[in-house]
C-alpha cells in the first residue's frame, strides 16, 4: 500500500512573524522557513507504518514555490521514498490544494493519505476534510493513534469530550494531531541519500486545477499590545476595582 503525505513550507515555529509595513501580509524576507510541524508528524507516522509493514512506499507532495523542494528533501531525509512539487509562486487556498491532491492521488493511487490537521501559518484546518469530500473517502481527523489492520485503519481522535475511535475502510484520509508521535531527526547519511531520491516538479496546470484565489485579504495587522496588569492588596480592593470597571 502506498502512502501519500502532503507537506507545507511555512515560517519556522520558533520565528515571530512580522507584518509588512503596508499591511498586505506577513513579511517573509530573510525569515527561516521549515516544514509545518503537523506535517512532520504525518511524515513520521507514515514512516512508522512503513517500518511495521503496513505501508510499502511513501510519496511526499507539496504545493508551493521552488524553495519548497527543501521541505520535500527534509521529508525524503526522514524516510519518504519520492516526492512531488507542484510549483507555484501564488498563494494557494485550501480548496485548490485539495483539488491538486485529488488529481495527484488519481495518478499515485495511495491506500492512505496522511497529512497534518492544519498549517501553522493560516490555521485553516480545511484541506484534509475538503480532500475527503472531493474524493468521497472516509476520514479520521485529529488522530492521536493510527493502526492499520488489513483493509481498514483504526483512528483514535482527539475530540472536545475526550477520545473517539473510528474504523475506516481503505483507502482513507487521516489528519494528524500533536500527540500522535514525536518526529525523528534526519541523520546526515539520510540527508545525503535524500539528494538522490526522485523529486518530480509539476504545476497546477498539469493537474488541470485553477488556483485563482476566492478570498481577498484586505488588511493584515498585528494584535494589539496587551495592557499591563494591576496588583491589589486584598479581595476588597479587587472587588472595588472590578465594580469600577463594570465587570462585577
Amino acid at each position: 500500500m502506498k502512502g501519500l503525505v502532503p507537506v507545507k513550507r511555512v515560517i519556522d515555529y520558533n520565528v515571530k512573524p512580522r507584518v509588512k509595513a503596508d499591511g498586505t501580509g506577513v513579511d517573509l524576507a530573510n525569515v527561516k522557513m521549515s516544514m509545518n510541524p503537523f506535517d512532520e508528524i504525518a511524515v513520521e507516522e507514515a514512516i512508522r507504518l512503513k517500518e511495521s509493514g503496513a505501508v510499502t512506499e511513501i510519496i511526499a507532495i507539496s504545493v508551493g514555490p521552488a524553495k519548497a523542494q527543501e521541505t520535500l528533501r527534509t521529508a525524503l531525509a526522514m524516510g519518504a521514498d519520492s516526492a512531488i512539487l507542484v510549483e507555484t509562486d501564488d498563494e494557494v487556498e485550501p480548496l485548490a490544494v485539495a483539488k491538486i491532491l485529488k488529481a495527484a492521488a488519481a495518478e499515485v493511487q495511495p491506500g492512505l493519505i496522511i497529512l497534518g490537521k492544519q498549517a501553522i501559518d493560516d490555521d485553516s484546518n480545511q484541506t484534509g476534510q475538503m480532500l475527503a469530500a472531493l474524493m468521497n473517502l472516509p476520514q479520521g481527523t485529529f488522530a492521536s493513534k493510527v493502526v492499520v489492520e488489513g483493509d481498514s485503519v483504526t483512528v483514535t481522535r482527539e475530540v472536545d469530550g475526550g477520545l473517539e475511535t473510528v474504523k475506516l475502510s481503505l483507502p482513507a484520509i487521516v489528519t494528524t494531531d500533536l500527540r500522535l508521535n514525536e518526529p525523528r531527526y534526519a541523520s546526515l547519511p539520510n540527508i545525503m541519500k535524500a539528494k538522490k531520491k526522485p523529486l518530480d516538479v509539476k504545476t497546477p496546470a498539469d493537474y488541470g486545477v485553477d488556483i485563482t484565489p476566492r478570498i481577498k485579504t484586505l488588511k493584515v495587522a498585528e494584535p494589539p499590545v496587551r495592557q499591563a496588569g494591576i496588583k491589589v492588596a486584598d479581595v476588597d480592593e479587587l472587588v472595588a476595582k472590578l465594580k469600577n470597571m463594570g465587570v462585577a
